[in-house]
């Protein structure tokens, strides 16, 4: 399908075909998502020197992950000596690069009680080698021997300007975590330590929370070098909210980094913490909310988020409007009924703004978000369906460019955000719905961008 425009910078989408992974992925549902197919799972596919990775978990538990020549039929696929240990779909598989030595990395199965990882042999991502078992070492619980936290969650690789890689990871759990970085030089790895606090008093209108979790929408790099993070607390304590059936997340936030992710600081710039020291960013922490909303409207966390051209940030949220009711009393039934996504970035004249999608998202899941060459954005909502807004409005004109019709997709999708910029094609892995615990197929979706 191709929206229709008057000229080369307008969003538009062409369905390119779709290439199945797996007939028999393993499916059962927890969190209300997949273990295959939870959209914060960073990298779980991405494109690398004109091949595509993709990673997720078969019938018998197996991790697995395969490649192909981006946009051919055919992908050539591995199972690594680790199964999955419980049905937690938190438990995701995770991707990264290290430009540095040509090494694929992978850390799976980590959901508050430690963590999974395996590398590949150093030039593979650099060259064509047999993809095999023998491209890969061992499958170790730390990594290369350096041990981070028993409380492990939520890893995401991200690569550094210089070519080297870094993992953000949560330590601690819900409710009471820290978010932390460790750095891969090429040769070891290095623990930078955790930047967020979990400690501070948040006052609401229905009580006060001592203890909390940063959650990260996203943490990328721009083209200058400069570290972005959007995110959201959520509150230990359900005393905040106004019904113990809704979410404790409030306000989303944000913070950006010049010195890869030592200090950070908030929009106007002034420094608000620092990774590994005595002062990290904290809820109390001043000039950190961009976008205020109290813990009564079942805001999600860990949605999504982009860099443009320009180096300004832009993110997805989602939650209940206000015009639907002062209070959620189950999060997942009021989604369905009335969620709504929003799309919040900052202008050209540095002030920010935000437009809500005007699509309902008729499911509790998240919205990823890309962007084009023209920066274009293109969020990609439960289902698989995409809508899109111009540049050229200001991202005022969102509308449904894709329905999803025939994709039969449970909900979330992990997209691969390298691939868009590398050839313009917004490529993205859904899983098909099921019953109990049917295996079910597990497909890659292709659709060119605008040239």
């Amino acid at each position: 399908m191709t929206a229709a425009g008057s000229g080369p910078a307008d969003p538009g989408i062409t369905w390119l075909g779709r290439t199945l992974l797996d007939a028999r992925a393993l499916y059962f549902v927890s969190y209300d998502g997949l273990v295959n197919n939870n959209s914060f799972q960073k990298n779980g596919l991405f494109t690398h020197r004109g091949l595509q990775y993709a990673a997720w978990y078969s019938a018998d538990r197996g991790a697995t992950v395969a490649r192909r020549t981006a946009g051919a039929a055919h992908w050539s696929t591995v199972t690594l000596e680790h199964r999955l240990k419980s049905d937690d779909s938190h438990n995701v598989i995770s991707m990264g690069v290290s430009r540095a030595d040509g090494r694929l990395h992978v850390v799976m199965d980590a959901h508050s009680d430690g963590f999974f990882y395996v590398k590949s042999v150093a030039g593979l991502l650099d060259t064509e080698p047999p993809w095999t078992a023998a491209c890969f070492g061992p499958v170790r619980t730390t990594l290369d021997g350096l041990t981070l936290t028993p409380r492990f969650t939520y890893p995401q690789f991200l690569a550094t300007p210089e070519g080297g890689l870094q993992l953000s990871y949560r330590a601690g759990v819900s409710g009471d975590g820290r978010n932390a970085l460790a750095e891969y030089d090429g040769s070891r790895w290095t623990a930078l330590g955790e930047w967020s606090g979990s400690t501070g008093t948040y006052t609401s209108a229905h009580g006060s929370s001592t203890a909390r979790n940063m959650y990260l929408h996203g943490i990328d790099y721009d083209a200058r070098g400069r570290l972005h993070a959007f995110f959201t607390w959520r509150e230990q304590s359900a005393s905040v909210a106004c019904s113990a059936g809704g979410l404790t997340n409030h306000d989303t936030g944000y913070v950006h980094s010049a010195d890869r992710g030592r200090t950070w600081r908030n929009d106007a710039g002034a420094v608000v913490g620092s990774t590994g020291g005595p002062n990290l960013v904290a809820v109390t922490g001043p000039g950190l909310v961009v976008d205020p909303l109290g813990p009564d409207h079942a805001l999600m966390n860990q949605e999504s988020q982009a860099v443009d051209s320009a180096g300004r940030p832009h993110a997805i949220i989602s939650y209940v409007p206000g015009r639907f009711g002062p209070c959620t009393t189950d999060y997942v039934a009021d989604r369905i009924a009335h969620g709504r996504a929003f799309h919040l970035r900052k202008n050209a004249a540095g002030s920010w703004q935000k437009t809500e999608i005007p699509v309902p998202l008729r499911s509790s899941q998240r919205t990823g978000l890309v962007l084009d060459r023209y920066d274009n954005a293109y969020a990609v909502l439960p289902f698989g369906r995409i809508a899109a807004a111009s540049r050229a409005s200001g991202h005022t004109d969102w509308n449904l460019l894709y329905d999803g019709a025939g994709l039969n997709a449970f909900g979330e999708v992990v997209i691969d955000e390298t691939r868009v910029r590398a050839d313009g094609v917004l490529s993205f892995m859904y899983q098909e719905k099921s019953t109990g615990t049917r295996p079910s197929p597990l497909y890659v979706a292709d659709f060119a961008l605008p040239p």
